[in-house]
C-alpha cells in the first residue's frame, strides 16, 4: 500500500513540475497541425515557415537583390557600389555588413575547398585584394573574420584567439581607411568581448563609436554583450548600460529598447516563478519598447530587430493582440533575436507565431478584427 501511495504522490509532483520544466528559455511546446485546437497562420496570410527568409529582420530588397548577383557571378563590385552609397554612420551600413560578411562566412563553411576546388566566399578575398583602399570591402573582411572565429572555433583556445587576434588587426586597417566610419570600431566590438578586454580598453572602443555614432542602435546591442552576466559584467552592470542608453535616447529612437534586450540576455535557463513575464521588470522593458516602436521612424532599420523580440516577450506574456500587431509587421523575415540562437530560426519562429495566432484567437479575435 505504501508502495501506492509513494507512486500517486510522484505522480502528482510530475503533473506540478512538468510546467515549470518546460519554461526554459526559448522552448514552448504546440499542438501538431492538423490537430483540432491548432490555429492556422495562413489564415492571416503570414509565409509559410519553409519561405521565412533567415538572412536579415525585416526586407532589403537592395541587399537581397546584390547578394543574389554576388552568390551568382562571385563578383564582389554590386557589394562594393551598395556599400559606398549607404550611409556611413547609419544602422543600414552595418546591417549589409554583417550580410556580405556572413554570406562569404557561410558560403566558406558549406564549400572549404580542396585539392582543383575553389573555397566559398573567394569573392570577398578577391575584393580585398583588388581594392586594398576600398573601405567596405575592409569593413566586411573584419566582420567576416569575427564570424569565422565564433563559427568555426571555442573562445579561450589558441585557434580562436589567433583569428580574434587577425580580426582586431583587420578591424584596424579598416578605421584607416574610413576616419570617420563607426563600423571597424562596432566590428571590434566582438573582437573585446572574445578577447577580454579591460574594461578600460572597452571604454576607449566605446568612446570612438559615441563620438562617430552616439545613437547606433546596433552598436548598442553589440556593446551590451560584453556587460552581460556571462561575458565581463554582470546583470546590474548590463541593465546599467541599457538603462542610461535609453535614458538619453533622441526623439524618436529605438534605443528606448535596450532595457529588454538587457532582460532578454539574462532570462534564467528554467523559470520557476510563477508570472515571471508579467512581473515589473519585464512589463516595464516591454512598455519601453512598445513605446521606441511607435515614436521610430517607419524606415528604421532598427525596427524590425525591436519587433521580434517584442513578439517573443509579448507570447511570453501571453498579451495576443499585442505580439499578433508585431508579428503582421515582420512576418516574413526572421534573421533576428531571439529566432537567430536557435538552429532552425524558420521553426523558432514559426512557433511562437502559431502560439500567438491560437492565443489571439481563443480570445475572440480573427483575421477580420487585425488591423493591418
Amino acid at each position: 500500500m505504501e508502495i501506492i501511495w509513494v507512486l500517486m504522490a510522484l505522480v502528482l509532483l510530475g503533473f506540478v513540475l512538468l510546467p515549470f520544466l518546460r519554461r526554459r528559455r526559448g522552448v514552448i511546446e504546440q499542438v501538431a497541425p492538423g490537430h483540432p485546437d491548432a490555429a492556422d497562420p495562413a489564415n492571416y496570410g503570414f509565409v509559410l515557415q519553409e519561405e521565412l527568409d533567415i538572412r536579415m529582420p525585416g526586407p532589403d530588397q537592395d541587399l537581397v537583390d546584390v547578394l543574389d548577383v554576388v552568390q551568382h557571378t562571385q563578383d564582389y563590385r554590386a557589394a562594393s557600389q551598395l556599400l559606398a552609397g549607404t550611409e556611413a554612420e547609419g544602422e543600414r551600413r552595418w546591417q549589409r555588413v554583417q550580410a556580405f560578411a556572413g554570406a562569404a562566412s557561410l558560403e566558406l563553411t558549406q564549400r572549404p575547398g580542396g585539392v582543383g576546388e575553389t573555397p566559398g566566399g573567394q569573392w570577398l578575398r578577391v575584393w580585398r585584394t583588388e581594392s586594398p583602399k576600398d573601405a567596405g570591402g575592409a569593413a566586411v573582411h573584419a566582420e567576416f573574420l569575427v564570424q569565422q572565429a565564433w563559427r568555426t572555433s571555442t573562445p579561450g583556445t589558441d585557434e580562436f584567439r589567433i583569428i580574434m587576434e587577425e580580426a582586431k588587426a583587420a578591424c584596424g586597417d579598416a578605421a584607416l581607411l574610413a576616419p570617420g566610419d563607426p563600423i571597424p570600431y562596432i566590428v571590434e566590438l566582438s573582437v573585446a568581448r572574445g578577447l577580454a578586454y579591460p574594461r578600460a580598453e572597452f571604454e576607449q572602443l566605446w568612446l570612438k563609436i559615441l563620438d562617430r555614432a552616439p545613437a547606433h542602435m546596433g552598436a548598442h546591442i553589440a556593446a551590451l554583450h560584453y556587460w552581460c552576466e556571462k561575458w565581463h559584467g554582470s546583470r546590474e552592470l548590463a541593465m546599467s548600460f541599457a538603462e542610461a542608453a535609453a535614458a538619453r535616447a533622441p526623439r524618436g529612437s529605438l534605443l528606448a529598447a535596450m532595457p529588454l534586450f538587457a532582460v532578454f540576455e539574462h532570462l534564467p535557463e528554467v523559470n520557476l516563478v510563477s508570472g515571471f513575464y508579467q512581473s515589473e521588470v519585464v512589463t516595464k522593458a516591454v512598455h519601453g519598447a512598445l513605446f521606441a516602436v511607435h515614436a521610430a521612424r517607419p524606415d528604421d532599420p532598427m525596427l524590425a530587430h525591436v519587433r521580434h523580440l517584442l513578439v517573443f516577450f509579448l507570447v511570453r506574456s501571453e498579451r495576443w493582440a499585442e505580439a499578433m500587431n508585431q508579428l503582421i509587421h515582420v512576418d516574413g523575415h526572421v534573421g533576428a533575436l531571439p529566432w537567430t540562437l536557435s538552429t532552425d530560426p524558420a521553426a523558432e519562429f514559426a512557433v511562437y507565431r502559431a502560439l500567438a495566432v491560437a492565443g489571439y484567437e481563443a480570445n475572440g479575435g480573427s483575421p477580420a478584427t487585425l488591423p493591418h
